[in-house]
């Protein structure tokens, strides 16, 4: 071998080894990135992540709350419009109430002179004792002369026929006591064992009066609760009959989330973990803070309105969701309030907590006492007309 090509071999072997070597730290920096990633992911579900179930399927919802009349009539008034807030009370359509007010006056004109009647039985009552009081002694009266005739007629100063008239008297008031005693019976019968307020006939004529003044009341209809108008669809001059659905009202106040989980996610979540949401509407600068309040008794397409048929073959395996209440902190609530159907991003913690019977609740419950006003007014008015005909 010539000199020359001894140099080309030893500059070949001597330029081999510094690329080998910049490859394999390539391949040692490569496979040390890999092995950090898999590592510091591994750190972080360990140590976070599977603590923590997060889905961005999550929708504000909340009661609606329909306005509906009970009585038919005429619409005249309309004192709400949509996205107005009204106080619970508050009058918010007016249907014409002609009729009903003189149904009304002819109650309690019936009323009235029921309570006048069942006095009258009541004065009759006092009048038969008294007639009752005069029959004994008219009899006690000639049952006396009876006897004293009957002496005299022992020494023969009297005829037969006068101890016959004075029989015939006793004969007579006795059957007049027995009248009375019938009669002052049949006054007690209609009377007996009840006060003028209780007696059948003025409660028949009370229960009239109390369903007329509560028709009369319901052509005003209140908000049931405090909250915001929505759907109004009401017009003045609008006939409507009971149950027609005239505008809704919605409690902002005591609004939930309801979060889609996927049914893979729901197997460490339980009632009262904490939750954390944000709002699209406010960006993740605000924080919502909740609890887990119930689970729904079935996926979306369980109550949609064409359920999946898997039963007919034609079947493909879809991942359900299965939506979870979140009640919402109220005092967050009021701070930055949410409308219903606002996208919403919900995170549930995970670790295990005491506080599943601590549920979040709003200071709103599910019952209205508006509707019981017009019955205290009805049960006044009643008491009234009974003192003003009981005693004349």
């Amino acid at each position: 071998m010539s000199g020359t090509q001894r140099q080309s071999s030893a500059s070949v072997t001597v330029n081999e080894p510094p690329i080998n070597r910049k490859r394999h730290r390539m391949m040692l920096t490569l496979c040390a990135c890999i092995g950090s990633t898999v590592i510091g992911y591994s750190l972080y579900y360990f140590l976070h992540s599977r603590f923590y179930e997060t889905t961005d399927d999550a929708y504000v919802n909340g009661s609606i709350v329909q306005i509906t009349p009970q009585v038919t009539g005429t619409v005249v008034a309309v004192y709400a419009d949509d996205t107005q807030r009204i106080q619970v009370g508050a009058p918010i359509v007016q249907l014409d109430s002609a009729d009903a007010k003189l149904a009304l006056e002819e109650a309690k004109a019936g009323l009235a002179q029921a309570v006048r009647q069942v006095r009258t039985l009541y004065v009759g009552n006092m009048t038969n004792q008294a007639y009752l009081a005069q029959r004994q002694t008219e009899l006690a009266r000639a049952q006396g002369n009876l006897r004293r005739r009957q002496m005299l007629a022992q020494s023969g100063a009297l005829s037969v026929e006068e101890i016959e008239h004075a029989q015939n008297a006793v004969a007579s008031a006795r059957a007049a006591l027995r009248v009375a005693q019938e009669q002052l019976a049949s006054s007690r019968a209609l009377t007996g064992r009840t006060q003028l307020a209780a007696h059948p006939n003025v409660l028949t004529a009370a229960a009239k009066l109390r369903s007329a003044w509560l028709n009369d009341a319901r052509n005003t209809l209140p908000a049931p609760i405090t909250g915001y108008v929505a759907k109004r669809s009401v017009q003045v001059g609008q006939r409507v009959a009971p149950g027609t659905p005239l505008m809704a009202v919605v409690p902002l106040n005591n609004v939930w989330v309801d979060a889609n989980f996927k049914e893979v996610q729901l197997k460490q979540i339980r009632l009262g973990q904490p939750v954390t949401l944000s709002a699209d509407m406010y960006g993740k600068s605000v924080v919502y803070h909740g609890r887990v309040a119930g689970f729904s008794a079935g996926t979306g397409s369980a109550f949609s309105l064409l359920p999946a048929q898997n039963a007919t073959g034609n079947w493909i395996k879809v991942v359900q969701r299965l939506p979870v209440r979140i009640a919402l902190d109220p005092n967050e609530l009021e701070k930055h309030p949410l409308r219903l159907g606002l996208s919403m991003h919900a995170t549930i913690d995970l670790h295990p907590t005491n506080a599943e019977t601590a549920l979040l609740q709003s200071t709103s419950s599910y019952e209205t006492k508006v509707f019981d006003q017009s019955g205290k007014q009805a049960e006044a008015e009643i008491q009234r007309i009974i003192a003003e005909h009981s005693d004349i």
